[in-house]
């Protein structure tokens, strides 16, 4: 607020003193309320949650999620596979760059200070913070750590702890999507025996949500040591499993820990239920599929349509033993998309990325129905947002909303876009030559080539249409340990990667896929090489948005 040049001396002791001192305390007073009323989420208070542009869902006194069983049975063993691409893993530390630590350290060894609820926008609920309060004007966020909280060890969780793990998390040997998740944080401050401070660089929802998600170990765990350098040390952390077995580089088994500190924490109530988890890491997806047929796991996601389609099936599923379902997500799903490396000179023109997409057959891959293909709209609140950055965008941008190209509209829709593509790679330099395939004026082969950790064989008309361009287009099989390697450096033409779902957009999750920053840092998620600063505006906005009209124009 601008300072105010009072002209007119007045004595404390007079009454036109004391009428501007209550004028004064007023003004000041209804400034206060005008900013709670005005902030995106509680301020001032003691919060069992908090909440972005409405209250949490869930009061003070409320006993579990709706989503959870509190009277889930416990015991027994769930044996699981590896959820995701990463079929071995050399370490326990998920939050480094080089090597692979299994998905379960993050799900179940360890924990953040709140628990993002699962059925509201967006809204955190204390978890080792036992409370939170943001400050007036959105420039901090204190923790006040639940009394109870332990460490795996027994040792209470102190803010120190809190301070450590900050630390670590926004160092320079983190991965870099953590550095950008905690980026808008200046630093973590020690208050009292029980509290912590973590003080914003500029006041930011993003960055108060952020501060919520912050995970929690012991110091005890990198003992002075840089964080790169904790790699098969065990975690001290406060999750309810703890590493009982491991042979590295496919097994390993964590035991529920009875003497969890949460389990009757509102917060945990029906969660963690079994009391041996059992992980067994499979290379190739053909083998762990068989083997979770054979009963050697218990739980299996099929990433491909047309084995859902067919190979489910047989006495085992029509006897119950197997049972197949298909569930449908109620959050926002971010694309499951071709990233083409734009850092190749061969990719940076739009017109060849274009004719690359024409060739796509959507239709014939999806005839299973299992994909939805995504349009790119601006309305004009967006296009709003894009205007000082007309002269750098394409003119497209700003007219009719772009329509995705369609093979299934008649007999000659196909032939129709190949014809296209074919133009649009003439206009950028690439023709036939003698021997068939797409030269440039160097002389130079148009190539493609598409790496992938699981299987390869998936696209037999993408690779048909490409060979009729004169697009020499190869695959390649490669271990998750090597996919790992080169995407992490950008080394590759083409690979498939899932987005993450989301309640309300995270803009350090969209800063990391798509900032210029992270196209140009090793280890960063920015695998497509987007570097534009109208996108990087828009991340931008997401993060200052402070109310839900202004962060679904930003997002969309």
């Amino acid at each position: 607020m601008p300072h105010t040049m009072l002209n007119t001396a007045l004595r404390a002791t007079s009454p036109a003193f004391n009428v501007f001192f209550r004028g004064l305390i007023g003004l000041l007073m209804s400034l206060a309320t005008a900013l709670a009323v005005a902030a995106p989420v509680a301020t001032g208070t003691w919060e069992h949650a908090i909440s972005a542009f409405q209250p949490p869902k869930y009061p003070r006194d409320y006993t579990h999620f709706e989503y959870a069983n509190p009277a889930a049975p416990k015991g027994g063993l769930l044996k699981l596979s590896n959820p995701d691409r990463r079929s071995s893993f050399d370490k326990y530390n998920p939050y480094t760059v080089k090597g692979l630590a299994p998905a379960a350290m993050r799900i179940f060894v360890f924990e953040t200070l709140a628990h993002t609820s699962m059925d509201e926008p967006q809204a955190a609920y204390g978890l080792i913070a036992e409370e939170m309060m943001v400050a007036l004007d959105l420039s901090a966020i204190s923790f006040r750590i639940h009394p109870k909280a332990r460490f795996s060890n027994g040792d209470a969780v102190t803010p120190a702890d809190v301070v450590h793990s900050f630390k670590m998390m926004s160092g320079p040997q983190a991965s870099p999507e953590f550095q950008t998740d905690f980026s808008g944080i200046a630093q973590a401050v020690v208050v009292d025996a029980r509290t912590v401070r973590f003080e914003l660089k500029k006041p930011s929802l993003d960055a108060i949500f952020a501060a919520t998600k912050l995970p929690v170990f012991s110091t005890k765990w990198t003992a002075g040591r840089k964080f790169n350098e904790v790699v098969t040390d065990l975690p001290i952390a406060t999750g309810p499993y703890t590493i009982t077995k491991a042979q590295m580089p496919s097994r390993f088994e964590m035991r529920r820990n009875p003497d969890y500190w949460a389990q009757n924490l509102p917060v945990r109530k029906g969660f963690y239920n079994f009391d041996r988890i059992v992980y067994r890491m499979y290379k190739a997806q053909d083998v762990r599929r068989e083997a979770f047929k054979a009963g050697e796991f218990d739980l299996y996601k099929e990433y491909t349509a047309s084995q859902y389609a067919r190979n489910h099936q047989g006495p085992k599923w029509r006897d119950g033993r197997i049972v197949k379902q298909t569930f449908t997500v109620g959050t926002g799903v971010m694309m499951q998309a071709f990233n083409l490396n734009l850092r190749r000179p061969k990719f940076q023109d739009a017109r060849v990325r274009e004719a690359l997409m024409l060739a796509f057959d959507f239709e014939k891959y999806n005839r299973f129905g299992t994909f939805e293909r995504a349009d790119s709209m601006f309305n004009k609140d967006e296009l709003a947002l894009l205007e000082p950055f007309r002269a750098q965008l394409p003119a497209k941008v700003f007219g009719p909303p772009y329509r995705k190209p369609r093979n299934d509209t008649g007999p000659n829709a196909l032939r129709d876009n190949l014809r296209r593509a074919q133009e649009l790679l003439i206009e950028a330099g690439w023709k036939i030559a003698p021997d068939g395939l797409l030269r440039n004026a160097k002389g130079d082969m148009l190539t493609l080539d598409y790496m992938d950790p699981t299987r390869v064989g998936r696209f037999p008309e993408f690779e048909s249409n490409l060979r009729k361009l004169g697009v020499k287009y190869s695959e390649r099989l490669v271990d998750y340990a090597l996919f790992h390697r080169r995407t992490e450096t950008f080394d590759f033409d083409l690979v498939i990667i899932v987005e993450p779902k989301f309640t309300l957009p995270d803009a350090g999750n969209i800063d990391s896929l798509y900032s210029s920053e992270h196209a140009r840092k090793e280890g960063g998620s920015n695998l497509r090489g987007v570097q534009s600063p109208a996108v990087d505006a828009l991340i931008k906005r997401i993060a200052d948005a402070a109310t839900m009209d202004e962060l679904k124009a930003a997002s969309r």
